[in-house]
């Protein structure tokens, strides 16, 4: 049997990062046993979907390097197979048509409310004679679900889960006007894709109960379960916007590479050992199911930006150099982007995200313009003398790190001062700041024409 997982986001918002966690767990669990991961994007809500945002979870998951195996399934377009499957259930006797109007249903549910019973369809046309039926009442179908007894869940995560069947009504599968409902869409869907393992958020785990039930009316093979926690902020509460970022692809706009994004995830919630930094091809070596906690987990943003400096470190210069130039507007600059290519090891080493290593690194696109910091104001007024004094060797010597740390050390033995006391004004000078790649670097990636211009501005 080929193993075959699905990740089957609603186009109805943006791809959270709960939801990307979710597609990160079905890729690797499918990797992992050599099997495919398919899309299917659940749009049946055609008022609420749009196309904005299908391409968002698209780009998200292009972002974080999830691959599906197969072009997207689109919900929306299998309403003719929602129907058939609905009408064969009908054809079986495993459903039937309820010709209840709006108004009966919401007085059966005032009643239930009012009586502090959930409010459940009291299955009033499910042994009653269609010749009954109202004139000019479209009806809709439900299913004939099972009233003993109870719906057992061998959960892959949470462990055996039963419910009583006295606690299902006979869901609608197909409405009045034809259209399926979004429980029965799922498990024709899940069916014909040939799914084996639906693993996705426990907020689904009451789903799963009712689509059981449709599995098992129509002889099918129901796929196996794993129904992950939920993500939750540092305070406890159910992740949402006001705990910071909750889009894949805000996190990509502060700064996150896709691989420590997708490496924080796999560790929220999943474990192995001690380990905690795990590339790609390592996670699809270890990730298993067997390694999914119970309890929810909590979202830990400096835990996150300190794997992302972790990443950062690591990452190749010539593509930091491309995403900085891109975050700073000089991507066509042959100049600007020599500049960075230089000073990379040394910006990337002190920077979490990419949007402070651009921060980092925005001297070396645009020339420091006050008014500065205090402490960068007081360097130079410190060093004003010593900036005119160094300038003459500056223009004789030669701009390579070599030359002019040679340079730098012998000016501060000459004129008695220490070593820093030369460094921090030049660093005020020619960035606008204290911190800088080491001060010989940073001079020879500026160049000596520009360094001069900027030792002259101020």
């Amino acid at each position: 049997m080929t193993i075959r997982t699905r990740f089957a986001p609603s186009p109805t918002g943006m791809l959270h990062i709960g939801g990307a966690r979710t597609a990160l767990f079905n890729f690797l669990f499918a990797r992992h046993h050599g099997g495919e991961f398919w899309l299917r994007i659940e749009d049946t809500d055609r008022a609420r979907s749009t196309a904005e945002a299908t391409q968002v979870i698209l780009q998200g998951l292009d972002w974080l390097g999830l691959t599906p195996d197969a072009a997207p399934v689109y919900q929306s377009t299998r309403a003719a197979r929602h129907a058939e499957v609905a009408h064969a259930l009908l054809a079986r006797g495993a459903a039937y048509r309820c010709y209840c109007t709006p108004e009966e249903l919401a007085e059966m549910r005032a009643r239930a409310v009012a009586e502090h019973r959930p409010p459940r369809y009291d299955g009033r046309w499910r042994d009653r004679d269609p010749a009954e039926a109202p004139a000019g009442v479209a009806p809709a179908i439900r299913l004939r679900a099972p009233r003993d007894g109870e719906t057992v869940l061998p959960d892959l995560v949470q462990g055996e889960v039963r419910v009583a069947n006295t606690e299902l009504d006979d869901m609608i599968i197909l409405r009045s006007d034809g259209s399926p409902t979004y429980l029965h869409a799922v498990v024709v869907d899940d069916h014909d894709m040939a799914i084996t393992h639906v693993i996705r958020g426990d907020d689904h785990l009451t789903n799963s109960f009712r689509q059981l039930q449709i599995f098992h009316a129509m002889g099918w093979t129901a796929p196996a379960y794993a129904h992950i926690p939920l993500i939750h902020g540092a305070d406890g509460a159910k992740l949402s916007k006001r705990h910071g970022a909750v889009s894949v692809l805000e996190f990509r706009e502060q700064g996150f590479l896709p691989e420590a994004l997708c490496n924080y995830l796999l560790r929220l919630g999943w474990g192995h050992g001690d380990a905690e930094i795990i590339p790609r091809e390592a996670a699809i070596d270890l990730f298993d199911l067997d390694g999914v906690g119970r309890a929810a987990s909590r979202m830990d943003y400096a835990k996150l930006s300190h794997l992302n400096g972790v990443y950062l470190r690591a990452a190749d210069d010539a593509r930091l150099v491309t995403e900085v130039a891109a975050r700073l507007g000089v991507g066509d600059d042959a100049v600007v982007t020599a500049r960075l290519h230089a000073l990379m090891p040394g910006l990337k080493e002190r920077a979490k995200t990419l949007v402070e290593l651009a921060a980092a690194a925005a001297f070396l696109a645009h020339r420091p313009v006050p008014p500065y910091a205090p402490k960068v104001t007081a360097q130079l007024e410190a060093g004003r003398a010593m900036l005119a004094e160094i300038t003459p060797r500056l223009r004789e010597t030669a701009f390579t790190p070599e030359a002019l740390h040679t340079m730098l050390a012998a000016f501060a033995a000459e004129t008695g001062r220490k070593l820093g006391e030369v460094a921090q004004p030049l660093r005020a000078a020619l960035s606008g700041s204290l911190t800088t790649p080491p001060i010989d670097q940073t001079l020879a990636a500026l160049g000596r024409d520009e360094v001069l211009a900027r030792i002259a501005a101020v």
